[in-house]
């Protein structure tokens, strides 16, 4: 059968792949618009198998939520290039994957089509990569970010027992403000009781080895005692958000800030219940 321009384009406008690989399919399907559109989605895959070694640490971290905000989601898609990234087909799926993620379902299965297809369109490695749904627990708020253009999203709910807070705009405030806080400064816990001890004894191992090799030999036990649990709450400072300084005043730590926006909405005690960071590629 003779593959006319106008086959092509018909088949370009069904599957925006490009005007060689529609020519391709038209011809390997005899002129099948159906099988042509199957054509281009194995291609897409076999694209992919070859490329499975190529490192994907492009991409893009997308975020959905829900017109109530009561339910939010993340997910990170990978490709290889940062060209292919900033592409409308590859924003569009990003995209698209996150709002399957709001819904809890499972983005391959569910866009396994579009993923397809997207392979064939950039010849790239894609990767569905991770994404994370939250729904909010009892009272309290959500909040999610995007910072820089995708490379970093971030997710967190704070918990009150006060509906008023709950619904205030201090609080919406705050868990936007935490949002950037965790952006900023990427802590791994929320409190310093979060931390695994044997994470604090590794860390403390390291700074007392640097500190023998400094003063050529330890401190008295006794002395070490104070030391050790200086070194911990320092380190703790580092990697726990509410003891990090809060990165709109350096005068006061997360928690204090959390605190001064308690007495705003009333006393209502405010907790930060659980976050999420997502980093692309990381």
């Amino acid at each position: 059968m003779a593959i006319t321009i106008d086959m092509i384009k018909q088949l370009r406008e069904a599957t925006a792949a490009g005007m060689g690989a529609c020519k391709e399919a038209l011809n390997a399907t005899n002129g099948n618009m159906d099988e042509a559109v199957k054509y281009l989605r194995e291609k897409g895959l076999a694209v992919a198998a070859k490329r499975v070694d190529k490192e994907s640490k492009q991409g893009i971290v997308a975020f959905a939520e829900a017109a109530d905000k009561k339910t939010m989601a993340l997910a990170e898609i990978n490709c290889e290039t940062d060209f292919v990234a900033k592409t409308e087909a590859f924003i569009k799926f990003a995209s698209d994957a996150a709002n399957v993620a709001l819904e809890g379902k499972d983005i391959e299965a569910t866009l396994s089509d579009d993923y397809k297809m997207l392979l064939t369109k950039t010849g790239e490695n894609v990767k569905i990569r991770r994404s994370e749904q939250y729904k909010l627990e009892g009272t309290g708020v959500l909040s999610g970010y995007i910072h820089m253009g995708g490379k970093i999203g971030v997710m967190v709910e704070l918990a009150t027992p006060c509906e008023k807070c709950a619904a205030s705009a201090e609080l919406a405030e705050a868990a936007h403000m935490i949002c950037l806080q965790i952006a900023a400064n990427s802590p791994a816990y929320i409190n310093p009781e979060d931390v695994p001890q044997a994470e604090i004894d590794k860390e403390l191992e390291i700074k007392l080895n640097a500190l023998k090799e400094q003063k050529g030999k330890l401190p008295p036990e006794a002395a070490l005692v104070g030391i050790k649990k200086g070194m911990a709450a320092k380190y703790c400072t580092q990697i726990c958000l509410t003891k990090q300084d809060y990165v709109a005043d350096g005068d006061i730590t997360v928690e204090k800030y959390l605190e001064g926006v308690s007495k705003a909405c009333g006393g209502a005690p405010i907790t930060i219940k659980r976050f999420t960071r997502l980093q692309l590629g990381a």
